[in-house]
């Protein structure tokens, strides 16, 4: 079970990567989408190897006691670097003055890494040890000073990134916000897994036996902490894609009324396409927006302009606006011609001369307005029994 609670969000994380894999070449050149991409690499690659099964094979495969420590440690660090190079490219600015910024955080991580792997081979760790490396070798020579350093490195990342992305915050609405406010958890998280860390080291300092914190309570701690601030990070870039689709579907939905009316008869509105059940929620809002323009183009011999002006005067007069009230009049002017429709069987007014639609009618914007009066409008629903009525009717 200890071990699921690194490859959980490990494999998790490593979906996530593999997600944004297909649109890599697309975004290869723009270094807030790239520092993601190596986000998700690194987060994800930090819980694969810290866990104990994964740390017994590296030190088996390198032949050497506690490998894994300093390699957990670096891919760690290089974590840290990445989030703190993803908030420097998140945050904007000159790309000449972040790229600067960016390059000299990753160089001083680097050298962290480099002397992490310094103190390793200076000390003496023989003794291979899975999940308490951190305590037992506490009072260790240069292995004690490793684990100072990757813990010290941790913090201060952990630490100035929870002030930006909190300054930042209060500045930022909609998605950003929400983003920015779950790395700030994940990073609060960061360092209650610090604050356990530091106090089992530091009860071994002081002669006293705290591992529990370093064995037991950090871990899940940082398993969370690594999902929050991916998430984070992510939300700010799909967020707003969702929201799109959602107001698509949303929109696709409400225009059902108008363009099941519209296509009650198979040959009134043109032929229909079926569309496979994994198109997307665009595609079909499209699609469904060409229906319903296509189906009020073939009611057109059937127009009244005269039920459209006494809609429209007793939209207005009901308290409607003047966009409302014109997709009254449109709703209306399309509910009195399908009733005309209905009673031409032989199309004799398709010889007659053709009215067009109202203007407002060709905005796609407008049609989900246009249906929903089509649906719930009393005004409507009168110009569908009697035209002639169409006015005398509150919406």
């Amino acid at each position: 079970m200890k071990d699921l609670d690194f490859y959980v969000p490990a494999v998790l994380l490593a979906i996530g990567f593999a997600c944004r894999v297909p649109g890599m070449r697309r975004t290869w050149r723009d270094p807030l989408l790239r520092t993601v991409n190596a986000l998700l690499l690194v987060a994800s690659s930090v819980l694969f190897f810290a866990a104990p099964t994964t740390i017994a094979e590296v030190n088996r495969i390198t032949g050497v006691p506690n490998f894994s420590a300093p390699l957990v440690y670096s891919i760690l660090t290089a974590y840290n670097a990445a989030c703190l190079v993803m908030i420097i490219n998140w945050r904007g600015g000159p790309p000449k003055a972040a790229r600067r910024a960016s390059l000299r955080c990753l160089a001083a991580y680097a050298l962290v890494i480099v002397a992490l792997f310094t103190l390793f081979a200076l000390g003496d760790a023989s003794e291979e040890r899975l999940r308490d490396l951190d305590t037992h070798y506490a009072n260790t020579p240069y292995i004690r000073e490793m684990i100072v350093l990757y813990l010290v490195a941790h913090s201060i990342a952990s630490l100035v990134t929870t002030v930006l992305c909190w300054k930042w915050s209060v500045r930022v609405h909609g998605w950003l916000r929400t983003g920015l406010m779950l790395v700030v958890s994940g990073y609060l998280l960061n360092l209650v897994f610090d604050v356990l860390k530091f106090g089992a080291v530091g009860a071994r300092w002081s002669g006293h036996d705290w591992d529990w914190l370093s064995t037991n309570a950090a871990p899940p701690v940082a398993s969370v902490s690594a999902l929050l601030v991916a998430a984070g990070f992510l939300v700010p870039l799909i967020g707003p894609r969702l929201s799109h689709t959602r107001q698509s579907w949303s929109a696709y939905r409400k225009l059902g009324p108008l363009w099941r009316a519209l296509h009650a008869e198979p040959t009134a509105a043109g032929g229909s396409v079926r569309m496979a059940w994994w198109s997307p929620a665009e595609l079909r809002l499209t699609y469904r927006e060409a229906g319903i323009l296509d189906g009020v183009l073939s009611l057109a011999p059937y127009f009244d302009l005269a039920v459209h002006t006494a809609a429209k005067s007793a939209a207005v007069c009901a308290g409607a606006d003047p966009r409302r009230a014109k997709a009254v009049a449109d709703a209306a002017m399309i509910a009195a011609a399908l009733t005309a429709r209905a009673h031409d069987p032989e199309g004799l007014a398709l010889r007659g001369e053709q009215v067009e639609a109202p203007t407002a009618i060709e905005r796609a914007r407008d049609l989900v307005l246009v249906s929903e009066a089509f649906r719930n409008s009393r005004i409507v629903e009168a110009a569908r029994r009697d035209p002639a009525r169409a006015g005398s009717q509150q919406p």
